[in-house]
């Protein structure tokens, strides 16, 4: 009897221990690092005589695969030389290895699609291997080397030259996109690994406008009359104080101009909370590249002094206005700037805060989307008709478990558009995974800015419904494949179009007050 009651203690013992584990999600880290890097193109010379290297920078997120390789994302603009407005977007592969405690060997590759301001980049598709030496400092790394750029679909930019960048570690932490949308008690969190410090993350959907003002000049060399460029786009600001943040703000004009500008910028800023902190000033300053469109921003590089005032309309929700200026450093392109947005704020992956007091948490999905797009005879404004193919970049946030926000970002890479991208979001709604849980349905519907390349989009405004489908491989990645239809209003492009990719499944812990 002693053993029996003793066997059934045991049993029910476990259970509980078991329920105990199960009652909070495993909390992983990602091991991860951001990427600054500069290269100097030597140009060819086509229609600018004796034309100066351009100044190549970009901006890259790569994850850990292991102790030795990497894979990520990256963004390349045009900061300095004659092409401003130059953009491309690619994945990035290689080998990081250590010898000794800090020196190490930097060995891969990036391959994307871009180009722009009637630059020599064909279709848009190149190559930019590298291999580098670098040395940790722990907090952040330096490395330098030899690298080779090859816009090798009908392009005549290529050549070696050396490149010089600086590393970040930003790892974060995660639990598995299958325990999405599931809610958690503050009590159940506390016995949990998720008892840290949470971070204060911001997403801002935004409509900007550059009123054009100075001497500010066409790529023809005529003076503005006082235009208005319209963009649409996202900002994207990570706190790592109270008050003090980061960001990085990405837009594409609509309408205004000729289709084709855009500008990125990377930055920080201060906030200021008052009125029971319903209302926020944030200063803001960044630094990046922009151009197309016609608008002359010379070699690309551009400075983004901005202040904003933000009002709470309801739980994390912010309504923002914002004015400021879009400039060359020597004004020789001028433009005020100014507009509104709806701005996210969470409080993420920890429970602990100095300024909040939470009562759950509940974990939320987020998706990062790789593809290949293909436009089936997509019209150009002058050339021949003919296939249009983009490398592509989308991220969903779900609202809840079948509804999620997307923003879109595409860039040319084959069909003699080398300077086509696009700036789009929308939503899109998705059914519960059937097929052993490995399949699920989606319907979305984007709209934004699109423009370049000779692809015939008007002032920019595209509309780009889809449909279709997506299998899992692993607990944090997916097959993706759609088709759908692109329009755009006031220009002739109107194609059917198909993509696929793969897709980066994981969700965050987002505290609630």
């Amino acid at each position: 009897m002693k053993k029996f009651l003793f066997s059934i203690i045991l049993l029910f013992s476990i259970q509980i221990l078991n329920a105990q584990t199960e009652v909070t999600p495993e909390k992983k880290t990602q091991k991860a690092y951001g990427k600054i890097d500069f290269l100097s193109i030597d140009m060819p010379i086509t229609d600018i005589p004796n034309e100066k290297n351009m100044g190549f920078t970009g901006i890259h997120y790569n994850l850990f695969l292991n102790d030795w390789s990497y894979a990520g994302l990256g963004i390349y603009g045009a900061v300095s030389g004659n092409r401003g407005g130059f953009f491309t977007l690619g994945v990035n592969a290689g080998i990081k290895k250590y010898f000794g405690n800090n020196f190490y060997l930097d060995t891969g590759f990036h391959f994307g699609g871009g180009g722009g301001k009637g630059a020599p980049d064909g279709g848009g598709a190149f190559i930019l291997p590298h291999f580098n030496l670098g040395y940790d400092f722990k907090n952040f790394s330096l490395n330098s080397g030899w690298c080779y750029v090859d816009f090798f679909d009908e392009g005549n930019i290529k050549g070696h030259q050396f490149n010089v960048s600086l590393e970040i570690p930003l790892d974060f932490t995660y639990s598995d996109y299958s325990s999405a949308e599931q809610e958690y008690d503050f009590g159940d969190l506390e016995k949990s690994d998720w008892k840290v410090l949470s971070k204060r993350t911001s997403l801002m959907l935004h409509q900007n406008n550059l009123k054009i003002k100075g001497d500010t000049k066409d790529t023809g060399g005529n003076k503005y009359n006082g235009e208005t460029i319209r963009l649409a786009g996202f900002e994207l600001a990570s706190y790592f104080s109270k008050n003090w943040f980061a960001f990085v703000k990405v837009d594409g004009a609509f309408d205004g101009i000729k289709a084709g500008y855009m500008d990125v910028f990377l930055g920080g800023g201060y906030l200021h909370s008052f009125n029971k902190n319903r209302t926020n000033i944030l200063a803001k300053f960044g630094l990046g590249a922009g151009g197309g469109g016609g608008i002359d921003t010379a070699g690309g590089f551009l400075i983004y002094p901005d202040i904003s005032l933000e009002q709470k309309l309801f739980d994390d929700i912010y309504f923002a206005l914002n004015t400021g200026f879009v400039m060359s450093p020597n004004s020789d392109v001028f433009t005020q700037s100014y507009g509104f947005g709806l701005k996210y704020y969470v409080e993420r992956n920890g429970i602990q805060s100095k300024e909040n007091k939470f009562s759950s948490g509940k974990l939320k999905g987020l998706e990062v989307i790789t593809k290949h797009d293909v436009y089936f005879n997509a019209d150009r404004d002058f050339f021949p008709t003919e296939n249009l193919h983009q490398i592509s970049l989308q991220i969903n946030l779900d609202l809840n478990k079948n509804v999620y926000v997307a923003g879109q970002t595409s860039f040319a890479n084959f069909g003699n558009a080398g300077a086509y991208a696009e700036g789009i979001v929308g939503l899109g709604a998705r059914t519960d995974s059937f097929f052993n849980d490995k399949t699920t349905l989606f319907i979305q519907a984007l709209a934004g800015a699109a423009g370049g390349g000779d692809i015939s989009t008007g002032e920019g405004l595209i509309l780009k419904p889809s449909a279709g489908f997506s299998y899992k491989l692993s607990n944090t990645l997916s097959f993706r494949a759609a088709g759908g239809y692109v329009k755009a209003k006031g220009g002739s492009l109107s194609s059917t179009f198909v993509n696929f990719g793969i897709k980066y499944h994981i969700s965050f812990l987002k505290m609630n007050k």
